[in-house]
């Protein structure tokens, strides 16, 4: 069931033409700067996949993907992407992409199943960004330098969106704060995920969690991950389990923490084998992603993705992520957001 929070005296700091032209703004400068931190080039994307392939991301393997037969080939079905984790990773193969250098794309994407809210739509716009790399830099410390660059960028978007519209103030903190998913379950155990989350993004403000999608020592999951894209089984340089994480903000608007990304090493040979026999999804090695993957064909890869409706909402000081993006909302929660100064699109 959707859900509305309702932040304490919110004033909608820009009207909606200001809106407007801060969403490109920002747009147009957080994704040069992302380019050129990653040295990523700019590819053009489906909207849609053939289904059966192995090729759409299947999130956390219960979300429906909005499918349609193809009437000049036969009936045969498509399937609007959830993202582009392993399409991303078959065009590096190619354009024969080299190591240190990758790929960047517009992804949007139609998620029926979404429970809408504050930060949650139907309709999910990213920028899917997939960068090459050598077998040495699958190390912990090789994603935090990754991660470092990622938020510099978003630091560097903050300053120019404060610099044009005085009226916003900064509040992310200089540094971004690491921490492993077991060891913030070993700080707050008797909170939920999210509600760690929260309080470590509240005493931090910038927080990227490392390890997830993996059971901890609780025998929970911090949260899904599919076992074919983000590699979360192989240890790290801690010897924790886990290549991948979340950037999060502590967002004062909400008062809540605020997932700006997820993102990681992908798996390699071993490491899908492994999470797929931990999953029960060993039948997926016969698809077409897969057997190129097992194959060797497919290089290994960093890569994930960056919100853009919710960076753009994070740094214009938005309530709702309806006032940076045209989606469809229960009518209720369209009067509620009016009746509090929150005009969506």
């Amino acid at each position: 069931m959707s859900k509305l929070m309702k932040p304490s005296g919110y004033r909608a700091l820009l009207d909606t033409r200001q809106t407007e032209q801060g969403i490109k703004l920002i747009k147009d400068f957080f994704q040069q700067n992302l380019s050129t931190e990653l040295r990523l080039r700019r590819v053009t994307a489906p909207l849609f996949v053939l289904q059966g392939l192995g090729i759409n991301d299947d999130l956390n393997g219960v979300e429906r993907a909005v499918t349609f037969p193809i009437h000049d080939m036969g009936m045969v079905k498509a399937e609007v992407v959830h993202s582009l984790a392993k399409w991303k990773r078959l065009s590096l193969a190619e354009y024969g992409i080299e190591p240190g250098y990758g790929i960047y794309t517009d992804m949007n994407a139609i998620r029926a199943d979404e429970e809408l809210d504050n930060l949650h739509s139907l309709y999910v716009d990213q920028w899917d960004w997939e960068a090459v790399i050598t077998p040495e830099q699958r190390t912990t410390a090789f994603l935090k330098n990754v991660v470092e660059r990622i938020y510099a960028a978003i630091r560097r978007t903050e300053y120019l969106t404060c610099e044009t519209y005085p009226q916003i103030k900064p509040f992310l903190p200089e540094k971004i704060t690491f921490i492993h998913s077991e060891d913030l379950l070993q700080m707050y155990p008797g909170k939920s995920p999210k509600e760690r989350e929260d309080a470590i993004c509240e005493k931090y403000g910038a927080v990227f969690v490392i390890g997830i999608g993996g059971r901890l020592s609780n025998g929970e999951k911090h949260d899904g991950r599919a076992p074919d894209y983000d590699d979360w089984s192989t240890p790290g340089d801690d010897g924790k389990a886990g290549l991948n994480g979340d950037i999060l903000i502590w967002y004062p608007v909400l008062g809540r923490s605020f997932e700006l990304s997820s993102m990681g090493i992908r798996v390699d040979r071993e490491a899908m084998l492994r999470q797929l026999a931990i999953e029960g999804k060993e039948d997926r090695k016969e698809l077409y992603f897969h057997r190129k993957l097992l194959a060797g064909e497919l290089p290994l890869t960093i890569g994930g993705g960056i919100g853009q409706s919710r960076l753009c909402m994070v740094m214009l000081h938005k309530g709702h992520i309806g006032e940076i993006q045209a989606s469809i909302w229960p009518d209720e929660m369209r009067r509620e957001c009016a009746a509090m100064g929150m005009a969506l699109i």
